[in-house]
C-alpha cells in the first residue's frame, strides 16, 4: 500500500516513519501543498494524506481519482477543506483524525490567555532591554472571572475543566446536548448572545461548518462584554478577520489570541521572514500590543503528533481490511 503525504515537514517524516514500523506501508513525503498544480505528484499512489491547508476541491479530487487514488486519509480533525460531495461522487472515502490530544490545543489556549492577560511578550522584551518597570503591564485575576466556551467537544471540555481549576465561572454554548461533566463542574449552558455579553474571556472550540462560518463578526463582537478577550484555536473561518480591526481600535475587544486565521493557507507552516507580509489585515493585527498570533501550532506536541500518525495509519489499515472508521460523511 503506497501512501503520499502532502505538506509534510521533517517532524511529519519522523513521527510517521516511527509509527509505520508497526504497519509496514510504503510512505512518500512531499513538501508541496496539495492543489491543482501538484495533484499530479499523487499519481500512482493508493492513499493520499493531506494536511489542513491543502486544497481538496472537486478539481483536485478529480485529478487524484484519475491518478489512481482510492482513499483520502486526512491527518487532521478538520475537513472543511474537502469537497465531500465530489469525493462521494468519485467514490473516494475520506477519513480524519477526530481526536489526538485535546490537552495540546486546550493548554495552548490557556497559554495565550495568560500571555495576553499578563502582557508576557511585552514584559520579556522589556527586561531583555534592561527595562524592569511595570508600567503598562497590569493584568487581572482570572479567579472569579467568567470564561465562555463556544463548542464543548473534547477540546472544549478539556479547556473548560482547566479554566474551572483557575476558579473561573464557566459559561458554555453548544447546539448539542450539554456535557454532563461540565454541568457537574457548575458550568451553565446558555445561548450564544448571553455567553458573549457576560464572558470576560471567550474561547472558540467548535468546528468550521456553514452554520459557524464567521460566527464571530462585527455584530457578535459588538454584543461581547466591552474589553473582553477572544481566543481562537479552532478554525480561522470562525472569525471575520476584517471585523477585528475596528473592535480592537475602539477597545470593544480588549485582547485577541489567534492560533488560526481564515487566510492562513500558503502563509502558515512556512518561513516568510525574508519577504514582506502580503496580508494587510494580518499585518495590522500584528501591530496591536494586545494581540498574539501563533502559526497554527496549538496541536503541536509530541503526544499529539504521535497520535496523529498512529491514528492515520490505523485508518488506512481499517479501510484496507474492509472496515473503515473515522469516515467523514458527505452532506445530505
Amino acid at each position: 500500500m503506497r501512501i503520499v503525504l502532502f505538506s509534510s515537514r521533517q517532524y511529519d517524516q519522523d513521527t510517521f516513519t516511527e509509527a509505520n514500523a508497526a504497519f509496514g506501508f510504503e510512505l512518500h513525503f512531499q513538501e508541496a501543498h496539495l492543489d491543482a498544480d501538484t495533484a499530479i505528484l499523487a499519481r500512482g499512489f493508493d492513499v493520499v494524506c493531506p494536511f489542513v491547508n491543502d486544497a481538496l476541491d472537486a478539481g483536485v479530487l478529480e485529478q487524484l481519482h484519475q491518478g489512481g487514488a482510492k482513499f483520502i486519509a486526512l491527518r487532521s480533525a478538520g475537513f472543511n477543506h474537502v469537497d465531500l460531495a465530489a469525493a462521494a461522487r468519485l467514490k473516494l472515502p475520506v477519513v480524519r483524525v477526530p481526536a489526538y490530544s485535546p490537552h495540546a490545543v486546550a493548554e495552548h489556549a490557556v497559554g495565550m490567555i495568560l500571555a495576553l492577560n499578563r502582557r508576557l511578550p511585552r514584559a520579556v522584551a522589556r527586561t531583555r532591554e534592561g527595562d524592569f518597570s511595570l508600567q503598562g503591564l497590569l493584568g487581572f485575576d482570572l479567579h472569579g472571572r467568567t470564561v465562555g466556551v463556544v463548542g464543548t467537544g473534547m477540546i472544549g471540555r478539556t479547556f473548560a475543566r482547566i479554566m474551572a481549576g483557575f476558579g473561573m465561572r464557566v459559561l458554555a454554548y453548544d447546539p448539542g446536548p450539554p456535557a454532563p461533566e461540565l454541568v457537574a463542574l457548575g458550568a451553565g449552558y446558555v445561548p450564544l448572545d448571553t455567553l458573549l455579553a457576560n464572558a470576560d474571556v471567550v474561547s472558540l472550540h467548535c468546528p468550521l461548518v456553514p452554520a459557524t462560518h464567521h460566527l464571530i463578526n462585527r455584530h457578535t463582537l459588538a454584543r461581547m462584554k466591552r474589553g473582553a478577550m477572544l481566543i481562537n484555536t479552532g478554525r480561522g473561518g470562525l472569525v471575520e478577520s476584517n471585523a477585528l480591526i475596528g473592535a480592537l481600535k475602539s477597545g470593544q475587544l480588549g485582547h485577541l489570541g489567534l492560533d488560526v486565521y481564515e487566510e492562513e493557507s500558503g502563509l502558515f507552516f512556512e518561513d516568510h521572514s525574508d519577504l514582506p507580509l502580503q496580508d494587510d489585515v494580518l499585518a495590522r493585527l500584528l501591530m496591536f500590543p494586545n494581540v498574539i498570533v501563533t502559526a497554527h501550532q496549538a496541536f503541536f506536541t509530541r503526544e499529539a503528533m504521535n497520535e496523529i500518525a498512529r491514528t492515520t495509519l490505523d485508518n488506512v489499515t481499517a479501510w484496507r481490511d474492509g472496515a473503515p472508521r473515522n469516515l467523514v460523511q458527505p452532506p445530505e
